[in-house]
């Protein structure tokens, strides 16, 4: 059984930072590629940053310079450091793990930024 979990997540003022944490079970995890999407209220979900699976990292321009992805293959877990959060980055941040044949979702874990 797949599992991913999603953990970290908190209240925060502006300009603070938070981890997050993905956690997986259940798959070959240095063969997938790990992403960090988020969704808000009323919005899409949007991707936020991948690693891929032999380390290549991407991000969405609206966290560069701010978010950094990585990942640690012994422990199957992938993580983002978010640093000097906005408002805007309030939202619920999922965790996805995707191959040629599977994509798993986890089940988010919140982040709010706010005053």
């Amino acid at each position: 059984q797949v599992q991913l979990v999603e953990s970290g997540g908190n209240w925060v003022q502006p300009g603070g930072s938070l981890r997050l944490a993905c956690a997986a079970s259940g798959i070959m995890f240095s063969n997938f590629h790990m992403g960090w999407y988020r969704q808000a209220p009323g919005k899409q979900r949007e991707l936020v940053a991948i690693i891929l699976n032999l380390g290549d990292t991407n991000y969405a321009d609206s966290v560069k310079g701010r978010f950094t992805i990585s990942r640690d293959n012994a422990k199957k877990t992938v993580y983002l450091q978010m640093n000097n959060l906005k408002p805007e980055d309030t939202a619920a941040y999922l965790c996805n793990a995707l191959s040629t044949r599977a994509s798993y979702w986890g089940q988010g874990t919140q982040v709010t930024v706010s005053t």
